[in-house]
């Protein structure tokens, strides 16, 4: 069966690409058949050895709906109107389409909110009926304020391993910044060099090359390393001791690698994920002592919430592909 996955891919988001390897892996491991809108859909294609359409041709869009089974919309945070009203209508559109051309549309491990009045009145509406799978315990809880039913699943990134022998730099710690996050980053050089003084050895990881490499190099790390290749950012962090993140994946991408994190919450995405892992995270205004102080002594999440987080993310593609 073909199944389209309608996401923020082909962006150079190194998250989300991190989401479309997993979804694509965990679907051709069980027999399906993924196909994935794309911003640059050849590379798509190329990259993960699947179907890829353009997601902003309406010609393209409809052709691989029409072709496919199931549709999955997600992962990631994609019914939100804080980045723009339009991003909203556009994933709302998705799902309107596919459900007028009798498919089945299953909303896939994605976080919901944050949503103005209005947003979550067509959320609410596009939603109703549809089988809804949330990636965090505050998604049920923003569904259920709609008046919407949902699931607990777990963001696919989660079932991404790291390559095999790769070695330990157990003194090493990544700090992974936004680029639009700029309180964050100043107060991240502060902790960068702190950990430096200690003997640490600090690696900015730019997981949006385009967005974060400025704030990266800012830090006054040790080493930068910018890319958009999910499997190269899970092995750094796999090889380090420690992360701090700013973005969402390299939080994900640490409790997929059981490596300790902390994550800084400028969005309720970060704050949800860390809460459902037993992983500190920190306001924006964070204190630079306490983040230091956690990556330093390498503070723990909860690692058999973290476990029970990886089995939602896999039950979730059998309940996605059950009719």
């Amino acid at each position: 069966m073909r199944v389209t996955v309608s996401g923020y891919y082909g962006f150079g988001n190194t998250g989300d690409e991190a989401i479309a390897l997993a979804i694509t892996r965990e679907l051709k491991r069980r027999g399906q058949t993924p196909l994935l809108l794309s911003n640059t859909p050849e590379v798509t294609a190329q990259t993960y050895g699947c179907e890829s359409a353009p997601r902003m041709k309406p010609a393209g869009l409809l052709g691989a709906i029409a072709r496919s089974g199931v549709v999955l919309s997600g992962g990631g945070g994609l019914l939100q109107d804080k980045t723009s009203a339009r991003t909203l209508t556009y994933y709302l559109g998705v799902i309107r389409a596919a459900r007028l051309l009798g498919k089945r549309v299953v909303i896939f491990n994605q976080s919901i909110g944050p949503l103005s009045p209005e947003g979550g009145r067509k959320v609410a509406a596009a939603l109703r009926g549809l089988r809804v799978i949330v990636r965090d315990r505050g998604s049920l809880d923003t569904l259920q304020a709609l008046g919407i039913t949902g699931e607990l699943g777990g963001d696919p990134a989660l079932l991404l391993q790291p390559s095999f022998s790769l070695p330990r730099r157990a003194e090493q710690v990544i700090i992974a910044p936004r680029g639009d996050v700029t309180e964050a980053t100043e107060r991240l050089k502060t902790v960068t060099a702190q950990l430096q003084a200690q003997g640490r050895r600090v690696l900015a990881l730019s997981f949006m090359p385009a967005h974060d490499d400025a704030a990266a190099h800012s830090l006054g790390a040790d080493e930068v390393l910018s890319t958009v290749d999910p499997q190269v950012a899970l092995d750094a962090i796999a090889s380090c001791g420690f992360v701090i993140g700013v973005r969402l994946h390299a939080v994900i991408l640490a409790a997929a690698a059981g490596v300790p994190f902390v994550g800084v919450a400028y969005d309720p995405k970060v704050q949800g994920f860390c809460a459902d892992a037993g992983a500190p995270f920190h306001p924006v205004a964070l204190d630079p002592q306490e983040v230091w102080q956690q990556a330093y002594t390498r503070t723990a999440p909860d690692w058999n919430a973290v476990g029970a987080m990886k089995d939602r993310a896999a039950e979730s593609f059998t309940r996605a592909l059950s009719k």
